[in-house]
């Protein structure tokens, strides 16, 4: 074991020759009642034995398995965005949720507006500008506050 100089810096029992070890001066006084508790508590303790659980195998899994089994999804960033629309067409959406209600599938309306993006974007170019032309055009901006 090569001892360098950071070692021989840091411990004392191999500082060079040159060196002498530092020695603590010893107390005469006798040692106080707590400091003799608190010697006793750290008497050395039997050697606790540390158990070793085996390992759990997982099962062998079937190549034919995991071809049927769907790949994982790729988890997408979620955006938050507000907007502002008609109040005709927030009953539409009520509207659509009790449709969605009746073959007994509950529907968000973030659902129902995904939904509805991907419709459109599943028009011919000419149907979609048919779709956004019968919107009402509204104003810009948000919708003043209307007083209490």
């Amino acid at each position: 074991m090569a001892v360098t100089s950071a070692t021989k810096a840091k411990d004392p029992a191999i500082a060079a020759p040159s060196q002498a070890p530092v020695v603590a001066p010893v107390s005469t006084r006798k040692a106080a009642p707590a400091a003799r508790k608190t010697a006793a508590k750290k008497a050395p303790k039997a050697a606790v034995k540390s158990v070793v659980k085996p390992a759990v195998k997982a099962p062998a899994k079937n190549t034919v398995d995991e071809k049927l089994q769907p790949a994982k999804k790729l988890k997408h960033k979620l955006v938050r965005d507000s907007f502002t629309m008609p109040g005709n067409d927030f009953q539409l959406i009520d509207q659509l949720k009790q449709r969605a209600l009746g073959f007994k599938r509950p529907a968000k309306k973030s659902e129902l507006l995904r939904a509805g993006l991907h419709a459109l974007a599943s028009l011919s170019d000419a149907r979609l500008k048919v779709a956004l032309d019968a919107l009402d055009p509204l104003k810009p901006g948000r919708p003043r506050k209307t007083p209490v």
